[in-house]
Order: structure tokens, then sequence, then C-alpha cells
């Protein structure tokens, strides 16, 4: 065989069966995974930005209706999102605690009604918005545990291809084995490519959902420490 029908893509191309197959699925896995990988990183990157300057403009702001009517505007930012879930709920309460001033029930109770349903909203929205944040990981953890052996299935598969040719050939010149044996190494050689940037980008992301999911509640715990002392000075 000419040494130029020996290059990686020669080979590769030129697979037949359960092998080419198999280099069909690895190669999709790690173009789905380096399109997951873009679209999370520019996703997670944005979220922070705007999770930051979001908590910058909370804490800053003198009225929270003002703040609630300027991020009405705001999208794909996951605390700004509980931030809203949060103020409805509690606009919700007060304007319940308002219509029935007249019935006479304890005050305690009340407050801690109020403030119990608030934290449900925020609880509610949070967990949404840390789903939200996850989606697609579990792509990248397929990806980085399976295609390693999917690729050795390949490999062993074209080997014991290249056996039965020496067997039907009845020679085992290294001209008759190397083509095959090559063939089915390209297999792995793809698995392992496709796996090793989507473990990385699987625990990078993962490290940054964290940091995200820590600011979603901090900032919970404190917005319910604020509606809860808005209630007791009612």
């Amino acid at each position: 065989m000419a040494s130029q029908e020996l290059d990686v893509w020669s080979l590769a191309f030129g697979s037949k069966g359960i092998v080419f197959f198999v280099l069909l699925i690895l190669i999709f896995f790690s173009l789905a995974s380096w399109a997951v990988i873009i679209w999370k990183f520019i996703e997670l990157k944005r979220a922070k930005n705007a999770c930051d300057e979001f908590l910058t403009a909370f804490w800053q702001a003198k009225r929270l209706d003002q703040l609630y009517e300027e991020a009405a505007s705001v999208e794909g930012n996951p605390v700004v999102e509980v931030f809203a879930a949060g103020y409805r709920e509690a606009e919700h309460v007060l304007q319940v605690r308002s219509k029935n001033t007249s019935v006479e029930s304890s005050v305690l109770s009340a407050e801690l009604s109020g403030v119990e349903s608030v934290e449900r909203a925020l609880r509610r929205a949070a967990n949404h918005e840390i789903s939200n944040l996850e989606r697609l990981i579990t792509f990248l953890a397929t990806t980085a545990s399976a295609t390693p052996f999917i690729g050795l299935f390949g490999t062993v598969w074209g080997i014991m291809n290249s056996f039965r040719n020496i067997g039907s050939q009845g020679a085992a010149g290294l001209a008759v084995v190397a083509p095959g044996i090559s063939e089915a190494l390209i297999a792995t050689a793809l698995g392992l490519a496709a796996a090793i940037p989507a473990v990385i980008a699987y625990n990078h992301f993962q490290n940054q959902i964290k940091v995200l999911s820590d600011d979603i509640e901090n900032f919970t715990a404190d917005f319910l420490n604020l509606v809860g002392r808005h209630f007791m000075s009612m």
C-alpha cells in the first residue's frame, strides 16, 4: 500500500462497516460537545457578569419597586428572575394582608405566613434557574464517559477484521496487518479526542454553576431577610 494511503484521513474515510459507523458516532459526539462547550461558555459568562451587575444595583437601590421595573426588561439573568419572583410574591402577600385588615388573626402567624410564601417563591425560582444553568451539562458528562468505550469498541472490531483478513490471505506481513490496525486505532484516538475536551469543560462549567448557585442562594437569604424585616416593621 502506498504511503499516502496510510495517513489518518485516508484510513478514516476508507474504513468500512462497523468501524466506519463508530467513527461517524464519535464525530457526532465531538461536534455536538464542542457546540455545547461554546454555547455554555458564552451563556455562563454572560450570566455571571449580569448577576454581578444586578447584585451591585440591588444593594445600591433605594426603592425595590423601581429596581423591579428596571429588571423587567432583563433576560438571561438568574438572580433577576429570583428577585422578580420574590418581589411579586411579597407584593401579593401585602395586597392580601391589606384587604384582610378587618379579620382578626395572629400578627405573628401572619408575618410568618408571608415570609414563608416569599421563601417558597424564591426557592422555586432559584431551583428553576439552577436547572436552566445545568441544561446540556449532562451531555458533556455522557460524551466524556461514553466516547472512549465507543472508540475502544471500534478498535476491537477493526482488529478482529484485520486478523480475519490475515487468515483469509494466508499472510501476516506488516503490509497486510498495518493498514487494518491503524484504521482500528483511529477509533480509539477519536474517542479520546471527543472525551478529553468534554471532561475538562464539564468540570469547568460545574465550578462556574456552583459559583452562580452560591450567588443565588446568598441573594435569596439576603432578600428573605429584607422582606422579613419589612413585614415585622408593619
